[in-house]
């Protein structure tokens, strides 16, 4: 029973801090298909303090896709900050005036 009750407050915890998030978000649903896929890759390595993010100008051309993860990490709001600093940085590189959002699962 403490076992369970520990895990509610884990996930209420985690969708808290998720909504409080300083970053802008993107739903799954709503990434490319290319980006949706990926994810799908990567998802068996993550944890729960893993985070991706993902920006874009087309739906189609890989070569304007950016799509970068924070997967073995310890603290949630380190994972976001990771994440957020990798897709940027290539979103820089590639020239992709999107901005970089979380991917919310």
């Amino acid at each position: 029973m403490f076992r369970y009750l520990l895990s509610i407050c884990l996930a209420l915890a985690c969708g808290w801090a998720q909504a409080n998030s300083p970053y802008p978000t993107v739903p799954l649903k709503d990434l490319p298909d290319g980006l949706r896929s990926t994810w799908q890759q990567l998802k068996p390595e993550m944890n729960e303090f893993s985070h991706c993010a993902a920006a874009w100008d087309s739906q189609n051309d890989g070569d304007r896709m950016v799509f970068k993860c924070s997967i073995y990490i310890k603290m949630s709001a380190e994972g976001e900050r990771r994440a957020m600093q990798y897709c940027n940085e290539k979103r820089a590189e590639k020239k992709i005036n999107a901005p970089c959002r979380l991917v919310l699962p």
